[in-house]
């Protein structure tokens, strides 16, 4: 049975998804504000693992098809890798709040490029490389490396985009023998396992509303990953990617309405100049496949 793509319908539900993941992430900064960021991811974590878990026997031959992988020790080391990814992203919303934290960390589908080709055998052309430069650029702006003000803090959310960045690029090699549901299946679980056993030991009580914000968080998180599914079965990948950077804007402007943070001019010109790379990019790609 052939799908046809519904472009359209997934472009509007990619824009739903990176607004619900920018509520996620403004769930994450609320409580990381108050409690341990391992506990905050773990717990979130649990969730997130029974989804994927009950999405898994769902699946055309149920949980033990789901779980077999031709890369298993691959699979568990980017499930891994992101768990600790969330960490230090969550931690960087605590430090530079979301506007100065997303602002840095969008840059990571440039570093993918980047290293697709040393990492995956794939071309880059100088085209993509001057992009690259350009974005490199965009985060020198945002940092202000030069001004005598910047503060390694602003190094966090880099470093969370570099791990993201990996998490990708080994995402991308585990697809050429597994399923989407696969993959799916060992982030939630291997996550799952990782955060909890940190976690655990950083255990503290939450009061009653907090377990409210924090269920939010949860229900964010699923949701979010459930939108991405549908939208990735609705519409072709390259149509809607572009669309993904709106968890910038949507993100900033949480953050200024909640938590008054401001957007200074350096933040909003750098995030600009890493977007249009990034766009750039991304055209780049569709005129050499077509």
């Amino acid at each position: 049975m052939t799908v046809v793509a519904d472009n359209r319908r997934g472009i509007l539900l990619m824009c739903l998804t990176t607004f619900v993941f920018a509520m996620q992430d403004g769930f994450s900064r609320h409580l990381a504000e108050t409690y341990n960021t391992y506990l905050v991811v773990m717990i979130r974590y649990w969730f997130f693992a029974a989804f994927v878990v009950a999405l898994a026997v769902r699946q055309q031959g149920g949980l033990a098809h789901v779980i077999r992988s031709r890369f298993p020790v691959l699979q568990t080391l980017r499930g891994a890798l992101l768990a600790l990814e969330i960490c230090v992203t969550v931690f960087s919303f605590t430090l530079l709040g979301l506007t100065e934290a997303h602002a840095v960390f969008i840059c990571y589908p440039l570093m993918i490029v980047a290293l697709s080709g040393p990492v995956l055998g794939e071309q880059v052309g100088w085209r993509r490389w001057a992009s690259i430069g350009v974005g490199a650029i965009g985060v020198m702006i945002i940092l202000q490396p030069g001004s005598g003000v910047f503060s390694p803090v602003a190094a966090i959310p880099l470093l969370g985009a570099l791990m993201f960045a990996i998490y990708g690029l080994m995402t991308r090699y585990v697809s050429r023998g597994d399923s989407s549901a696969t993959s799916l299946f060992y982030t939630g679980t291997v996550g799952c396992v990782v955060m909890t056993a940190i976690g655990v030991f950083y255990w503290e009580p939450m009061i009653g509303r907090d377990w409210l914000w924090m269920g939010m968080l949860c229900v964010s998180g699923v949701f979010g990953h459930w939108l991405l599914i549908k939208t990735y079965e609705a519409a072709e990948a390259s149509a809607v990617q572009p669309f993904a950077y709106l968890q910038l804007p949507f993100a900033a402007a949480l953050g200024m309405i909640a938590f008054g943070e401001t957007l200074r001019v350096n933040v909003a010109v750098g995030a600009a100049v890493v977007v249009g790379a990034g766009l750039f990019t991304w055209w780049r790609e569709q005129r050499t496949r077509a």
